[in-house]
């Protein structure tokens, strides 16, 4: 049985890697496994039998209602222009500082991947925006897409995050599976909004890393100094940049201040941001259409890809495949340690191939429950998990945000530069993980503040 569950898992993977589709390769390929089981009684039809009542315990997840709201949210400020008029704002306002552009670059993509939460959009946007102005201004060509591909994977980390609203209900479901398993019938619960507030600090300090490499970086490599601007107009900046960050600032402050849970809180961003867009007369009938359409489109992917990983996970335990991890961890050398290192070592790699959805729906229901049960903190394990992924896809040869910018760079650009540039935020990002291994309260401390 356990040969059959690790048959299952590389021959996803192997279908994954030839392009199939995400959601009915992982469907597809464990029904026939199913089958092949019943016939060669290594799998028990019982298991199948609990499909349905998965199946429309999915639909009905009440925190998965976030994710078309906040898709819809990201959605409509990109494409009501927010974010390059908070571009052209940022750069007036630090055009008196020889760096201002690129830390324009990277305080507008934390904005922007707070309000998407998506990476590709956020790379893509800021890709098209903010690289022909940097490369115009003479700064290289290394430094300009290392810091478009770097603030683009902070919609990883930065809350309201898609990858974190997925990433806390799955391991929801492993927190209270293991807790069952170890004999607690009475389950401690962690929730989405425990993931957002555990990811302020790393996020923030992720953000203040960025900024200082590029002042410490800027005055030695760049060829003309940005010249201080004389029409900076205060009121521009202020109406450019207030509304979103109210925006984002209301979202985020009633889940911390417990006045709406994310699902909640999302329908909040999503409307605001409609309104938001209409009031400054940068959305019309035909663009809200655009973006529901859109919304609809990833939505159906993301409920698609869950489906899918559910029917895959519930065959690979009747397969006896979550014994099988289990035992492989109880005997990796440095206990805890050791299989947490391993995990983490497994989704690095994983990040290469795999996008973040289908990484949170596959692998982290096998691995997080036997981590839960061995006594790991699960909102620490999520933020490190969403901040390993964001390195994973910022990392070359490989990085999904590499390509994403590969596709929107002009020709001019090599795509050895683009490597070059994301070198030393891959380091960065590798330092705050080392970190917050060391000194767990870095994730930790804010959600026991506020939550007790």
């Amino acid at each position: 049985m356990e040969i059959m569950a690790l048959l299952l898992f590389v021959c996803v993977c192997g279908a994954l890697l030839l392009g199939y589709p995400v959601a009915f390769t992982l469907a597809g390929t464990s029904l026939l496994f199913a089958g092949l089981g019943i016939v060669t009684s290594t799998f028990e039809t019982s298991y199948l039998n609990a499909l349905p009542s998965r199946l429309f315990g999915i639909i009905n997840n009440q925190t998965l209602l976030a994710v078309p709201l906040f898709v819809l949210m990201g959605i409509v400020l990109e494409k009501s222009k927010v974010a390059e008029d908070l571009l052209n704002a940022m750069a007036k306002l630090f055009g008196n500082f020889q760096s201002g552009l690129v830390l324009s670059v990277i305080l507008v993509g934390m904005l922007l991947a707070a309000s998407t939460g998506i990476v590709g959009a956020t790379v893509v946007t800021m890709g098209l925006l903010s690289l022909p102005a940097m490369l115009n201004k003479g700064y290289p060509q290394s430094l300009a897409c290392g810091s478009i591909c770097a603030t683009g994977t902070l919609g990883q980390i930065i809350p309201p995050s898609i990858a974190l609203v997925l990433l806390g209900d799955v391991l929801s479901g492993a927190y209270q599976q293991a807790q069952l398993n170890m004999g607690n019938f009475s389950p401690d619960s962690v929730s989405v909004g425990d993931l957002f507030v555990g990811a302020i600090v790393p996020g923030l300090m992720l953000v203040a890393l960025y900024a200082l490499y590029v002042l410490i970086v800027t005055p030695i490599v760049t060829k003309n100094k940005d010249s201080a601007s004389e029409d900076t107009f205060q009121g521009s900046v202020f109406g450019a940049l207030f509304p979103p960050l109210m925006l984002i600032i209301l979202v985020l402050g009633s889940i911390l201040a417990g006045f709406a849970t994310p699902t909640e809180a999302a329908g909040v961003g999503a409307t605001g941001a409609i309104l938001l867009a209409f009031a400054q007369q940068k959305m019309d009938w035909s663009r809200l259409k655009a973006a529901a359409m859109d919304t609809t489109k990833v939505t159906a992917m993301i409920f698609m890809i869950l489906i899918g990983a559910s029917i895959f996970s519930l065959i690979f335990r009747g397969f006896g495949g979550e014994e099988m991890i289990h035992g492989f961890f109880e005997r990796l050398p440095g206990g805890e340690f050791g299989a947490v290192l391993m995990v983490m070592v497994i989704i690095f790699f994983l990040g290469f191939i795999l996008d973040f959805i289908e990484i949170t729906f596959v692998v982290v229901p096998l691995v997080a429950p036997v981590l839960f049960m061995m006594g790991v903190d699960p909102v620490w394990l999520g933020i490190m998990i969403a901040v390993n992924l964001q390195t994973s896809f910022l990392t070359p040869p490989f990085g999904f945000a590499l390509f994403y910018l590969r596709g929107v760079a002009p020709p001019q650009v090599q795509t050895v530069e683009i490597y070059k540039g994301v070198a030393p935020f891959v380091v960065i990002q590798l330092g705050l993980l080392i970190m917050m291994a060391i000194w767990p309260e870095l994730i930790t401390w804010l959600p026991e503040k506020i939550y007790g």
